[in-house]
């Protein structure tokens, strides 16, 4: 493959990527508001991949199951949610794997996270996902 088809390749992963964390990222702070209806949370569910698993900030390893219970009981706990997505990257890619790095934000409080994904038609999967806590200005 040639550098310039190389290029544009990755550009169009980092896209796809950055496209994927953001409306993710969208329908949890919708969730959390309470503004999407409840149907909305299969769309969430629907792009977790059977074993996906989550690295939580607190250390805990949590399966798909558990994320998923734990994310449609917070429907509309967080009246006025906002959720900033910064640094969007992908660190790696290879076949259907793409691996992505990116920041989220609420208030002061943010998670340094990366994702690992499946390519899939019609987008990406979440395979995998370890978050580990920071603070705005932190290190």
């Amino acid at each position: 493959m040639a550098r310039a088809e190389v290029a544009r390749a990755e550009v169009a992963r980092a896209e796809v990527a950055r496209a994927e964390v953001a409306r993710h990222h969208q329908l949890i702070e919708r969730w959390l508001a309470g503004t999407v209806p409840r149907d909305a949370f299969a769309g969430f569910a629907g792009a977790h991949a059977p074993a996906f698993t989550l690295a939580a900030p607190d250390g805990r390893l949590l399966s798909r199951a558990e994320v998923l219970a734990e994310v449609e009981a917070g429907y509309g706990r967080v009246p006025g949610a906002r959720i900033e997505i910064r640094h969007v990257t992908v660190v790696a890619a290879s076949g259907a794997l793409v691996v992505a790095a990116y920041e989220e934000w609420q208030g002061g409080a943010g998670r340094r996270s990366t994702a690992v994904f499946e390519r899939r038609p019609g987008g990406l999967s979440w395979l995998h996902l370890h978050e580990t806590a920071v603070r705005e200005g932190g290190p």
